[in-house]
């Protein structure tokens, strides 16, 4: 007897719910697993239908890998706890947890992890996506803070990978794009994080062009304890937002400073200070709200949306802007809710010893923009995207990519090869092949 409900029912409805409203999510049938032996039988079921079987948690980036028409969808969020081993620095993470459901189990301990600025995206497709965090600058990317995956594969056997265990697989896994398997677990590093200094400056949108410079060159060489991202904002009138933001077209510059131990809190008091101070001298800001503060409140500095929203978004890894270029790319969205230029660096540039297929990103800038689903949205993004041509690097950072039609390609034609013979010699029947997200080069 299959798990998987039919189009109508209330346990479809729940196991469709998305964070992205403007992609349809109508397969013909939808589980969600509690269990892993709910997946075991998942997995089965999907395999004597026929069907091919995607999977979601969260739904942020549903629209990636296509319309899930004929598909079967398998939503993993397991009942079991999110387990973390202090003396290790450690946590083990089921399937369907979000960064909200992790952060306080390990903020407990004085640590933390490689976690991302939304509290409600899904830590596993975080984690496989590469994952671009405001402690990144110091640590690299998120996947390679990943110990060990537990996966089951298509013919439903469960596997342990990790760099001893399944290596082909485990380096697959991190960064390859999908289609492998459901995770059903994540063990991953934590770091120790005393106190960070974090917060937003506003400025007024006419002073974006003569700052964005300054902010470029004073990044080529700030120390990696900080991570920051440049952003236009255009946010609606909602009663949460203080007044410079609600409602209003703003300069903003979010981020994080990292203070592991007691002793890094009056360096990482000087480097916000020594960031933000040639940007004011140029152009006082309309509000500063960068502070000293508990890790905990990271989640909630650069203002990602709590609730599901239709959206259209695009992304990109960039070179550097050049001088002339910035008015044009800074003006190109004025529709879009954010035009953001993210720093990158530091160890996201520099791998790690045992990374996975994606385990580091060379460029300097990471463009992510975005607005509410709609003709002036798609038209934005593509004047921006023609405004940024000459920074184009033709890479992009997985996690921000929502669309089929996007450009996806993360990694070279070698990697590209590579992760397809593990994807193959997994699953050579393409029970999953559906889930794996293609490698579109752009136009």
């Amino acid at each position: 007897m299959t798990p998987f409900s039919r189009p109508g029912t209330a346990e479809y409805a729940a196991a469709t719910a998305s964070f992205q409203l403007a992609v349809p999510v109508e397969p013909a049938g939808a589980f969600t697993a509690r269990s892993v032996d709910d997946v075991v039988r998942a997995v089965a079921a999907a395999r004597r239908s026929g069907r091919p079987l995607r999977l979601t948690t969260t739904g942020h980036a549903m629209g990636r890998t296509g319309p899930l028409t004929d598909s079967l969808l398998l939503r993993p969020v397991l009942d079991t706890p999110v387990r973390v081993d202090p003396e290790a620095r450690t946590a083990r993470v089921p399937a369907g947890k979000t960064w909200g459901d992790v952060l306080p189990e390990t903020t407990r301990y004085g640590l933390t992890a490689l976690h991302g600025s939304s509290s409600s995206v899904g830590v596993i497709g975080y984690l496989l996506g590469g994952g671009l965090s405001f402690y990144g600058r110091r640590f690299g990317l998120a996947a390679n803070s990943l110990r060990s995956l537990t996966v089951v594969l298509a013919d439903g056997e469960v596997v342990e990978t990790s760099s001893t265990q399944r290596p082909d697989l485990f380096w697959a896994l991190r960064g390859g794009g999908g289609g492998f398997g459901v995770v059903v677990a994540a063990e991953i590093d934590l770091i120790p994080m005393h106190r960070i200094v974090t917060g937003m400056a506003v400025w007024d949108p006419a002073d974006a062009a003569r700052l964005a410079p300054v902010w470029q060159a004073w990044a080529r060489t700030a120390p990696p304890e900080i991570t920051t991202s440049f952003r236009m904002l255009s946010l609606p009138p909602l009663p949460f937002l203080p007044p410079y933001l609600a409602g209003k077209r703003v300069l903003a510059l979010d981020g994080a400073v990292i203070a592991p131990a007691e002793a890094d809190r009056p360096a990482a008091r000087r480097i916000a200070d020594e960031m933000l101070s040639p940007l004011s001298a140029i152009a006082p800001p309309v509000a500063n709200t960068w502070a000293e503060a508990a890790p905990e409140a990271l989640a909630g500095v650069h203002l990602d949306p709590a609730e599901p929203v239709p959206f259209h978004s695009d992304s990109a890894l960039l070179h550097e802007i050049g001088e002339a270029d910035w008015a044009r790319v800074l003006e190109a969205g004025p529709n879009l809710i954010a035009l953001e230029l993210r720093q990158l660096g530091g160890a996201f540039a520099t791998g790690a010893a045992n990374g996975g297929a994606l385990d580091r990103f060379a460029a300097p800038l990471h463009y992510y923009g975005v607005g509410l689903a709609g003709a002036d949205t798609e038209q934005d993004l593509k004047a921006v995207r023609t405004a940024l041509e000459p920074s184009l690097t033709g890479f992009t950072a997985p996690n921000f990519v929502d669309d089929l039609d996007r450009p996806q390609r993360s990694y070279d034609d070698e990697i590209r090869a590579r992760v397809e013979r593990v994807r193959h010699a997994t699953d050579p029947t393409g029970l999953f092949a559906g889930d794996a997200a293609p490698a579109r080069d752009p136009d």
